[in-house]
């Protein structure tokens, strides 16, 4: 029998588990009437889920008014973990709100007389994996976990609280990001690197290595999952120009989605590109550009014809009208010649920006070599509707660099990059909580 929290830390640990956290159940939190996530999608950045999708039980010709993700779920105890297979999200644009739901079809090990009941004083915790999996126990108010969860006073991240992944552990995630980070200010100077798949740094000379040589300096292996860098937090660099006025030399991008629909999807790059490219504008013979900045403010690109536009959210309520939305680069005639679906960008956005650092950064060479700085911006507790009030406002930008070589030849040479971007100044915009840390002694 679990008897401590300590005892369900080594044993969420035991079943892979990263990152953990707790919520205390209201009377409304059972199979019955869901678990209640918030009042808001912020719940999807903590909760791995697959693709969104619209419900099928909603009447043909009715407004989309909910949204669904397969989770996937196991309920750990003693005996091992076991599979709740019918486990998902359900996502409520109206309101806004998510619930977890199905977590106890389909698994007779799941603590059924406990989330089954209306009683006050129980807690779930929650294990979240590397792979994506998320691992459930659930205790009632007699129960000494619960005695232990209650009596403390943890870190929160929306309706969740953050325990630690040790029950000895002194200091917070964020606490030990920041450690990491003054120990790599610290360092000054540091020769450009990157982390290989066997943990040791190799060096790197591209001119790309301000995040490479970062990463490496925290023990994060360069991979292709859409996961939080370090211990739940996604870790950004930027470079600057000094340390003094930390003027960033680029905007933040914020993900690099393909469309999912229009004339690019549906017939193709090169389609897309003969009908909306130019030719490169400094002369380079044989070559397509498809460039500029498209966001809800500006008209139609005086190189491409296009302009950005949005369906099924309203910008008066801050809501989603329909899950179902997208964004979409149109012609003059109204023509998608491509469009991002708010399924798809909800599933490229809640992944890693739950929790989010900046760091700015100095580049100098010969030899290529970064110095990172003391003053960090932490911004927590995001969610898909800032974002969508972002781009409506210009905010956030849609800014491709698309190109097409050897173009008129048998073989051309395709360069996709779509991708969304954001000025410093307004990253804020994007998160309910910030704050500047500075790590000078």
């Amino acid at each position: 029998m679990v008897a401590s929290l300590g005892q369900l830390l080594d044993l969420m640990r035991h079943h892979g588990a990263t990152r953990i956290y707790a919520k205390k159940l209201a009377p409304n939190d059972n199979s019955k009437n869901q678990v209640y996530l918030g009042g808001d999608f912020s719940a999807l950045n903590i909760i791995p889920h697959g693709a969104i999708y619209s419900d099928g039980s909603a009447l043909a010709g009715a407004v989309r008014d909910r949204a669904k993700a397969q989770v996937s779920f196991f309920w750990i105890d003693e005996a091992g973990r076991h599979s709740a297979p019918d486990t998902g999200l359900i996502l409520y644009p109206k309101y806004p709100e998510a619930r977890m739901s199905g977590f106890l079809r389909g698994c007779l090990a799941a603590p059924s007389e406990i989330m089954r009941v209306r009683d006050p004083g129980r807690i779930l915790v929650l294990g979240i994996t590397n792979d994506g999996h998320v691992l459930g126990y659930a205790a009632d108010a007699a129960h000494p976990v619960t005695a232990e969860i209650v009596s403390a006073d943890w870190p929160t991240i929306g309706v969740f609280l953050e325990l630690p992944l040790y029950a000895d552990q002194a200091d917070s995630p964020k606490a030990l990001l920041l450690r990491e980070l003054r120990r790599i200010r610290d360092m000054n100077w540091i020769a450009s690197q990157k982390l290989a798949a066997d943990g040791s740094k190799q060096p790197y000379s591209a001119r790309n290595g301000g995040g490479y040589t970062l990463e490496a300096e925290l023990g994060i292996t360069p991979n292709g999952y859409a996961e939080p860098d370090f211990m739940g937090w996604e870790v950004k660099q930027y470079g600057v120009r000094d340390f003094v006025k930390f003027a960033p030399k680029s905007p933040v991008t914020l993900m690099t989605p393909e469309p999912t629909g229009g004339i690019y999807r549906e017939v193709g790059i090169i389609e897309f590109m003969k009908r909306f490219g130019y030719p490169d504008q400094s002369g380079k013979a044989d070559r397509i550009n498809f460039g500029g900045r498209y966001d809800c403010t500006r008209g139609l690109h005086g190189l491409t014809g296009l302009q950005m536009a949005m369906s099924g959210y309203d910008r008066l309520s801050d809501k989603m009208t329909d899950l179902d939305g997208e964004l979409s680069l149109v012609d003059s005639k109204g023509e998608i010649a491509a469009s991002w679906s708010f399924r798809g960008l909800m599933a490229h956005w809640n992944r890693k920006h739950a929790q989010a650092a900046y760091v700015p950064s100095l580049f100098r060479a010969p030899p290529p070599e970064y110095s990172y700085g003391p003053s960090i911006l932490l911004c927590e507790q995001t969610d898909f509707l800032l974002f969508l009030r972002a781009f409506s406002k210009g905010a956030v930008y849609y800014d491709p660099a698309i190109k097409v070589e050897n173009a008129s030849t048998h073989r051309p040479v395709i360069k996709r990059r779509s991708q969304f971007r954001v000025n410093h100044g307004d990253l804020q915009q994007l998160y309910n909580r910030h704050e500047s840390i500075c790590l000078s002694s």
